[in-house]
């Protein structure tokens, strides 16, 4: 089996090892334009020795965002600043990736550290939409009901999204399908209660899913990702026989590689979070599905991370908040884990390592 530290080509793309940084929310963009922070943010990750770095959650329409300050390309204008970070990243020997979402019910909301819930018109905020008119929560905004003819406009405006994301540079797309967000709340039963054909059975839940990665595998010739929340960890909700059983469609359809998180549908939800909870996800959805997986969530440590690719449970660990403590997380893990041919250690840095 391969280890953390070995390449992995998929697609003619070659990831330099198997670590990967997970996309995480900035909360600083104006009118969804990239800047600097989010160049040094990303661009960190990339010197620290990454094999892939994925921007946030990127909407693809501006009521597609979470909070007002999020990452947007649903605009040509939004490429050239994307570009600029795509253009780093690639000159630091990792591979870029993008996030491309729509926050559907759950959007309109303020960042984490100015407020909580939704946003008013009047600061800002929107009407927002979703799969049925059921909030989130009594503090979050009461969604607008898609109409197909509504729905046919998010799937181009993911397409489009695609396309640009093409233009700026990026090597992976990765379809934000978890968390709550739009895609989410139509494949849960716990949010989805239409009667149309985006509702109802198995079939009808997946079908938005299913359009948009069609439709972006049409286009698009390189790797492309897809986050499910592989389970709602509520009963009567969506569940991880679910989950392989999408994950075989997905894999019918070109998707290259399922991104096992979970959770987000439903508020005031408790599971046994802890360290690498989310591993046995992707382990089944990898080796029931047969589809590459990543896995998700608590992964801190070097030998938890060589431990889950070792063993076949996952073909990349995608880390967030150990890569917020640490940037250099992948040239540290290196030297614990006695690989340190394999590092790619920029010559500014090379005496301090």
């Amino acid at each position: 089996m391969p280890n953390l530290f070995d390449p992995l080509t998929l697609r003619g793309v070659t990831f330099r090892n198997r670590i990967g940084v997970a996309p995480m929310c900035q909360y600083s963009a104006e009118d969804g334009f990239a800047n600097d922070w989010h160049l040094v943010h990303l661009g960190s990750r990339a010197v620290g020795g990454a094999g892939l770095v994925i921007a946030e959650a990127t909407a693809v329409e501006a009521r597609g965002r979470i909070s007002p300050e999020d990452l947007g390309i649903w605009q040509d204008a939004h490429i050239e600043p994307l570009a600029r970070i795509t253009r780093f990243i690639r000159e630091e020997g990792a591979v870029s990736g993008i996030q491309l979402a729509h926050a559907g019910r759950k959007a309109s909301t303020f960042r984490p550290w100015s407020g909580r819930g939704a946003v008013d018109e009047s600061q800002g905020g929107w009407p927002v939409v979703g799969a049925s008119p059921n909030a989130f929560s009594d503090d979050y905004p009461m969604p607008q009901e898609l109409t197909v003819a509504e729905i046919q406009i998010i799937v181009e405006a993911f397409v489009a999204a695609a396309k640009r994301a093409d233009a700026a540079g990026f090597d992976v797309i990765e379809i934000h399908a978890a968390h709550g967000y739009l895609i989410h709340s139509f494949y849960s039963p716990l949010s989805n209660q239409r009667t149309d054909e985006y509702g109802g059975d198995f079939e009808g839940r997946i079908r938005l899913l299913l359009d948009i990665t069609e439709r972006i595998r049409a286009i698009w010739d390189k790797p492309l990702f897809v986050r499910i929340s592989a389970t709602d960890w509520v009963e009567g909700g969506w569940t991880i026989d679910d989950s392989v059983e999408l994950a075989k469609r997905l894999k019918t359809l070109g998707v290259d590689l399922v991104d096992c998180s979970s959770g987000g549908v439903v508020a005031g939800v408790t599971y046994a979070a802890g360290a690498g909870y989310q591993v046995p996800l992707s382990d089944v959805v990898r080796n029931q599905a047969g589809i590459p997986t990543a896995a998700v969530g608590m992964i801190t440590q070097a030998m938890q991370a060589d431990e889950i690719i070792r063993n076949g449970r996952a073909d990349m660990v995608l880390m967030a908040r150990e890569f917020l403590r640490q940037p250099y997380w992948p040239l540290y893990a290196a030297a614990e884990l006695h690989q340190t041919d394999r590092r790619e250690i920029p010559p500014q840095y090379v005496r301090s390592f």
